[in-house]
């Protein structure tokens, strides 16, 4: 089941879902596009951190050891944005970034049902060809961390990237049964590549 924005409000105030920063406000002002709670979602907003992956003479190989956070790393530049120097996303060029907000999902056999989550891309940015996050939008419950963003531009121009943009969504749901742990290998990363 997924939860309203009034089940999300009880799940941030019962601990069952940490957004940390809290996003707020949790009402629309009159006439205003200030709430970042949706009917079923809530807006999370990207980080000053991206990373630009690099091309090169090597291959990306998974079924050698090591962990996926240091490959990237090694190849990859590290750009902070600021407001008055933004990123600009070229056609067909792939970065990585994170959220600002820590989502922290407990499993907590006292509270019952835990929580999952998706983080999701916004029709807003996909109109203009931008793929926020493809592919890997499972949050799992036991999770804490940012997020990281996997950002394309398939469109035909630039795209702008802004620290604090809203940049995706949030959509949680209940869990059905108590999941055994499995921690992630991104559990409580803090950077766009996973450490």
């Amino acid at each position: 089941m997924i939860l309203s924005n009034t089940e999300l409000f009880k799940a941030l105030d019962d601990g069952r879902l940490v957004i940390d920063p809290q996003p707020s406000p949790r009402t629309p002002s009159l006439g205003g596009s200030d709430c970042p709670f949706d009917t079923h979602s809530v807006d999370l907003r990207l980080a000053k951190t991206i990373s630009i992956p690099q091309a090169g003479q090597f291959s990306h190989d998974l079924t050698q050891p090591g962990r996926i956070a240091d490959t990237l790393s090694l190849h990859s530049d590290e750009r902070v944005l600021l407001p008055d120097q933004p990123y600009h996303l070229k056609p067909q060029c792939f970065v990585l970034g994170q959220t600002i907000e820590r989502v922290a999902l407990p499993i907590d056999p006292d509270r019952t049902p835990c929580l999952a989550a998706r983080i999701e891309g916004k029709s807003s940015r996909a109109r203009f060809g931008v793929l926020v996050h493809f592919t890997a939008p499972t949050v799992h419950p036991g999770y804490d961390g940012t997020l990281t963003l996997e950002m394309i531009n398939l469109g035909p121009a630039d795209f702008t990237l802004s620290p604090g943009m809203r940049i995706a969504q949030l959509i949680v749901e209940e869990v059905r049964g108590l999941p055994g742990g499995n921690p992630s290998e991104f559990q409580g990363q803090s950077t766009p590549e996973g450490h």
